[in-house]
């Protein structure tokens, strides 16, 4: 936790936390022609989804995806195993296995000792050899900021594919993975992390969501999708505006990390936080009585963040061992899909 070089003081943002505010970004792409239709792309860019999908045949589509971002930690290893698992988590999210990685890498040369930027490479590689992939190649530049992730590259059975955009009224929503990482990596940047808190920020944003693979399997998951750089929220309000419904949620029945809360209490939070809010905001219905810690960890940037699953009433029990069976001991029931408009209703 005390490197010699601290990676995190040669860039403006970090992890999940640079991304693009929802609203800008949708500015960004509104003035986009429309691009031809392709019969075999199953998924592309109509659905904010996590990943493309392109049937190969009826057996199998290949899935991509790529994910990369400055330092959300010192330690350069764990820089590079928690970017290589945020990309590999994509292609989980669309319940399909990856096969390959691409290393996608920009580093300040002239600032960064080749050894530490050797290990940001060592980290990533580390991860993909535990998910059963090789990283075959990639492309690298010399950047004013540290930037590293992957291209990620997997295989699904088309019809066992994930989108983010077929919930059906009435499903259970499960959330894998705690909240607060983004709270977590702003006590970090201002040196007010414990150790406590920065390995639950790394072991949380180092498990692989291999359970996505799984729960492809299931017909019941109607959709999914992880929680990264647009939070809790913003990843919800995908879900349904891209299955023109609601969602109902409770505080209460979130799963946090215990400093991240902790922190938060305490006024901790990311500036993100509060872009996410102003892009997504107005489509929230927010039950009186929540206070502004509570609504910044809902806005929440997570790096690497667990996947948010769309099921039938019935298979809620069966997604839940799943997730609870491949070592995500804090997946619970969060909310629920309702008719209506594409808004969020958090309770507390």
């Amino acid at each position: 936790m005390n490197p010699s070089v601290k990676l995190t003081q040669y860039s403006h943002g970090g992890g999940c936390g640079c991304k693009i505010a929802p609203k800008v970004l949708a500015e960004m792409l509104a003035a986009l022609p429309t691009p031809p239709v392709y019969p075999n792309l199953m998924v592309g860019t109509e659905s904010s989804d996590d990943a493309a999908v392109y049937r190969l045949n009826d057996q199998q589509a290949v899935v991509v995806t790529t994910d990369f971002f400055m330092p959300i930690v010192d330690d350069a290893r764990d820089f590079g195993r928690i970017a290589a698992t945020n990309a590999l988590s994509d292609i989980y999210a669309m319940g399909a296995m990856p096969i390959l990685a691409l290393a996608v890498v920009g580093m300040p040369i002239a600032k960064l000792p080749l050894e530490t930027i050797r290990e940001i490479l060592a980290g990533g590689a580390e991860v993909c050899a535990a998910a059963g992939i090789p990283v075959a190649g990639g492309h690298s530049i010399d950047a004013p900021e540290p930037i590293y992730g992957l291209v990620g590259v997997g295989v699904g059975q088309p019809d066992q594919i994930k989108r983010n955009d077929r919930a059906e009224a009435g499903d259970v929503l499960i959330l894998g993975k705690p909240l607060g990482i983004g709270v977590l990596s702003a006590a970090l940047k201002k040196g007010e992390l414990s150790e406590t808190g920065y390995r639950q920020m790394v072991d949380t944003a180092t498990q692989l969501n291999t359970v996505g693979a799984t729960l492809g399997k299931l017909p019941e998951v109607h959709a999914m999708t992880d929680v990264t750089g647009f939070a809790l929220l913003g990843h919800l309000l995908e879900i349904c505006r891209g299955s023109k419904l609601g969602a109902a949620i409770r505080f209460v029945e979130l799963p946090f990390l215990s400093e991240a809360r902790r922190l938060a209490e305490q006024g901790c939070a990311t500036g993100a936080a509060e872009r996410n809010w102003a892009s997504y905001g107005a489509e929230v219905d927010l039950k009186e009585g929540l206070s502004d810690w509570q609504c910044k960890l809902l806005c929440d940037p997570q790096t690497s963040g667990g996947l948010l699953v769309a099921c039938a009433p019935d298979a809620a029990e069966r997604v839940l061992a799943a997730f609870h069976d491949a070592g995500f001991g804090a997946a619970r029931v969060i909310g629920r899909m309702t008719d209506g408009a594409a808004r969020v209703a958090v309770g507390s």
